[in-house]
């Protein structure tokens, strides 16, 4: 798989989004959260394949690195469905900015009608079925925040704890648009007594949530390990998924774990369902499928990705 670590502005990626538009490119000019999978090729950044592919998928971004092995796998079971557009951002701005009202990428008017929605806070399903936009849905994996800090842990940070620190520079996920901080981590640090220190009551993204100590990333997948690998940064709440690929990818990077119940990992659920207004239904009720297959189990599983268990793999209604 291919995996990007340089980064355009603020040691990080480089997002702007202005009254729905979303910029997000990288050095080479190809955008790296927008992939079209056909037989035999990757392709970046074709925004208008959101209109024509045979599936149409919208996901929160924390998976990014399990799509390429995962729709490999998917279209060797499922030829037929040839073309698939994937797009892993924060699923908060995907709902807000792309399936509730028009959005762009890059310019270019992204489709509001993808035949599938994933996000790890139900409550963005809930919303698309108050404009019986979803009907259904299903919890296909979990998650549990980590602490990411440099290779060698030079500051000998031991938990969460130690983000009450003054010693240290902070980068995290930011409270607008990243689920992983709105729902989860800015929950955990009130569970700690440290949200007002480490936030300073910001709710800001790409800018000093407490200037010079901590920062709050435009899109902390990929932003928060380049920081700390820079030396911008000596730790970060990122997922342990995060970590576990950073780690394979041999950058200079570890991990530290959090202590239940802090890290969330009875809370954190990926749930996903169908738009009843999406143009390839049966594609989507084949994916759905497959999700629950020991195999797509397997490959998240090999991720860092906690299994559902087989009644969450069920189909569902969206709760009121």
């Amino acid at each position: 798989m291919e995996h990007f670590r340089k980064f355009v502005a603020a040691g990080g990626f480089a997002l702007a989004m202005t009254g729905g538009a979303i910029a997000a490119e990288d050095e080479s000019g190809k955008d790296k959260d927008y992939r079209t999978f056909t037989a035999d090729k990757v392709a970046y950044g074709q925004i208008g394949d959101s209109y024509t592919a045979d599936l149409v998928m919208y996901l929160a971004g924390n998976q990014f690195m399990v799509m390429e092995d995962l729709i490999k796998d998917f279209q060797g079971k499922n030829s037929d469905i040839e073309t698939i557009y994937v797009e892993t951002i924060p699923p908060g701005q995907i709902v807000n900015g792309q399936l509730l009202k028009q959005g762009q990428i890059n310019g270019q008017d992204t489709a509001m009608n993808p035949d599938l929605y994933a996000s790890v806070n139900l409550g963005h399903l809930k919303a698309l079925a108050a404009q019986d936009k979803m009907t259904d849905y299903k919890v296909y994996t979990h998650n549990k925040l980590e602490l990411m800090v440099a290779k060698g842990n030079p500051k000998n940070i031991k938990g969460a704890e130690d983000l009450g620190r003054d010693d240290i520079v902070q980068a995290h996920p930011n409270p607008q648009t990243e689920g992983i901080m709105k729902f989860y981590g800015l929950a955990m640090l009130k569970d700690l007594g440290l949200y007002d220190k480490v936030t300073g009551g910001s709710d800001c993204k790409g800018c000093w949530a407490v200037q010079d100590k901590v920062w709050f990333t435009d899109r902390h997948h990929r932003e928060t390990p380049q920081r700390i690998e820079d030396g911008m940064a000596d730790v970060g709440i990122v997922w342990t998924t995060e970590v576990k690929e950073a780690v394979d990818e041999g950058r200079d990077i570890e991990g530290v774990a959090i202590a239940a119940p802090y890290n969330k990992q009875d809370e954190v659920s990926y749930a996903i369902g169908t738009l009843t207004i999406g143009r390839n239904p049966e594609n989507a009720a084949t994916f759905l499928d497959y999700l629950a297959s020991d195999a797509a189990q397997d490959i998240y599983a090999s991720y860092g990705f906690v299994p559902a268990t087989e009644e969450e793999l069920t189909l569902k209604p969206i709760p009121n």
